[in-house]
C-alpha cells in the first residue's frame, strides 16, 4: 500500500520546484549588487556637487562642479548643449537637480561618453578625501582648526627646523589664516595647499 509522502516533504519539494536555479540567481545578485554600488557611488558625487548640502544641484554648482573637473574649459556650442541637456531634467519648478534627476541626466550622459566626467569627479573626490586626512594630521585635537601649538608640534615630529621658533610658526599660520582668528580652518588650508602646487 502506498502512502502519500508526509505534508512538510510536499511543500519543501514545491519550494524547490519554484527556486530559480542558481545559475539564474547569481547573476541576478550580481547585477542588484552592482546597481546598488553605482548608486552609492553617484550619491557620493552628487554630495559632492551639492555644496550647500540643500538636497539640490542648482545649474551654479553644476558648472563649478564642472569648471573644477576641468570640464567647462569646452567650446560655447558644446557648454550651451551640455546646459540644454541639463535644464531638460531639472523638474518644474525647482531650482535644480535632486538625486533622482541627476542619477537619470548621469544616465544619459554616460551613454555620450559622461563616465569621463563621472571618473573626474570620484578623482576629485579622493583629492578631497586625501585633502582632509592631510588636514587632520595637523588638527591633532580635532577641532576643525589648526593652532600655532599645533604646527609646531606636528613640524617638531617631523624634525624641522621652524619648529624651534614659536614666532616663525606663528607666521605660518598668518600667512594662511585669511580670517585673522589665529588658526588654519580646513578652507584656508585647502587655499595654502593648492597655493603651493
Amino acid at each position: 500500500m502506498l502512502r502519500p509522502p508526509p505534508p512538510s516533504s510536499v511543500l519543501t519539494a514545491g519550494a524547490a520546484a519554484a527556486r530559480p536555479p542558481a545559475s539564474v540567481v547569481q547573476p541576478q545578485r550580481q547585477a542588484a549588487h552592482r546597481r546598488r554600488a553605482e548608486t552609492l557611488r553617484l550619491r557620493r558625487v552628487f554630495e559632492m556637487f551639492d555644496r550647500d548640502g540643500d538636497g539640490v544641484i542648482t545649474p551654479a554648482e553644476l558648472s563649478g562642479a564642472l569648471c573644477r573637473l576641468g570640464a567647462r574649459g569646452e567650446a560655447p556650442p558644446a557648454a550651451a548643449a551640455l546646459d540644454a541637456v541639463v535644464a531638460a531634467y531639472i523638474a518644474p519648478g525647482m531650482a535644480g537637480l535632486r538625486f533622482a534627476e541627476f542619477e537619470a541626466l548621469h544616465a544619459e550622459l554616460a551613454g555620450l561618453g559622461g563616465r569621463q566626467a563621472v571618473a573626474a569627479a570620484e578623482a576629485e573626490e579622493e583629492k578631497e578625501a586625501d585633502m582632509r586626512e592631510a588636514f587632520g594630521v595637523f588638527d591633532e585635537d580635532g577641532d576643525g582648526y589648526i593652532s600655532a601649538a599645533e604646527l609646531q608640534a606636528v613640524l617638531s615630529r617631523m624634525g624641522l627646523p621652524e619648529a624651534a621658533c614659536m614666532a616663525r610658526v606663528r607666521d605660518m599660520i598668518a600667512a594662511a589664516d585669511r580670517d585673522s582668528d589665529g588658526r588654519v580652518d580646513y578652507e584656508e588650508f585647502k587655499a595654502m595647499m593648492a597655493a603651493g602646487n
